[in-house]
C-alpha cells in the first residue's frame, strides 16, 4: 500500500511538472504547447495573431539550432491532411553561440524575443495559405536557394507588420545587427538573407499606401 501511494504520488507530481513546464492553455489561445520560461512572451506575440487562436502550435526549446535562433515548421505528418487540421512547431535555440561567450534565451530582452516569435508566427500565417504540394516545394526551394530564403523571410516580416508588430520586429533586427558579441559572420548572414530595418520601414509604407 505504501509503495502504491508512493508510485501514485510520483505520477501525479510528474503530470503536474509536465503541465507546468510544457503546456499553457489560456483563455484566448487554445492548442498551444509552451515552455513556461517563455510563456509571457509567447502569449504577447500570439495576441497580435487572433486568427491563430485555434491553430495547434508547439513552441519547443532545443539545445541548439545549426543556422538560426528560431525556426517555424509544419508538422510533416499533418501536411497532407486538411489545412485546418495542420499542426506547426516553432523550434527555439536555448542559446546563441557567440565569438567569446554564449547568449542564453533568458538574457534576450523581452521585446526582442516577442519580435522574434512574431516573425516565426508570420511564417505560420504563410504556411496556412499553402497547399500540401506548395509547402513541400517551399521546403525544397528554401533549402537550396538563398534568393528564395530572402523572399520567404520578407513574407514573414510582412505578415508580422500587417499584424501591428512593426516596433517588435525592428527591435529584433536592431538587436541582432548592433549586438557587439554576435560574430561578424552571423551578422553578414542576417544582412544577406533577412530584411533590414530600412526595408521594414519600406514594407510599412507599402502597406499604408494600399
Amino acid at each position: 500500500m505504501k509503495l502504491m501511494r508512493l508510485i501514485l504520488g510520483f505520477l501525479a507530481l510528474s503530470i503536474f511538472m509536465s503541465y507546468k513546464t510544457c503546456m499553457i492553455k489560456d483563455k484566448t489561445h487554445n492548442n498551444k504547447i509552451v515552455p513556461s520560461i517563455i510563456a509571457n512572451e509567447v502569449e504577447a506575440a500570439l495576441s497580435f495573431y487572433p486568427s491563430l487562436q485555434n491553430t495547434h502550435i508547439e513552441f519547443k526549446i532545443k539545445p541548439s539550432l545549426t543556422t538560426s535562433f528560431m525556426k517555424a515548421q509544419p508538422v510533416f505528418y499533418t501536411v497532407l491532411g486538411p489545412k485546418e487540421n495542420r499542426k506547426y512547431k516553432i523550434l527555439i535555440s536555448d542559446s546563441f553561440a557567440l565569438e567569446n561567450k554564449e547568449l542564453h534565451l533568458n538574457q534576450i530582452p523581452k521585446k526582442v524575443l516577442i519580435g522574434w516569435l512574431g516573425h516565426e508566427l508570420g511564417h505560420i500565417m504563410d504556411y496556412k495559405n499553402r497547399s500540401a504540394l506548395n509547402l513541400l516545394g517551399f521546403g525544397v526551394r528554401y533549402y537550396f536557394s538563398e534568393n528564395y530564403i530572402r523572399k520567404a523571410e520578407r513574407i514573414a516580416d510582412s505578415f508580422a507588420i500587417s499584424h501591428n508588430m512593426k516596433d517588435y520586429i525592428l527591435a529584433t533586427k536592431n538587436f541582432i545587427l548592433n549586438h557587439a558579441d554576435l560574430s561578424d559572420k552571423y551578422k553578414a548572414r542576417i544582412k544577406r538573407l533577412y530584411v533590414s530595418p530600412n526595408e521594414i520601414l519600406k514594407i510599412v509604407e507599402e502597406q499604408q499606401n494600399r
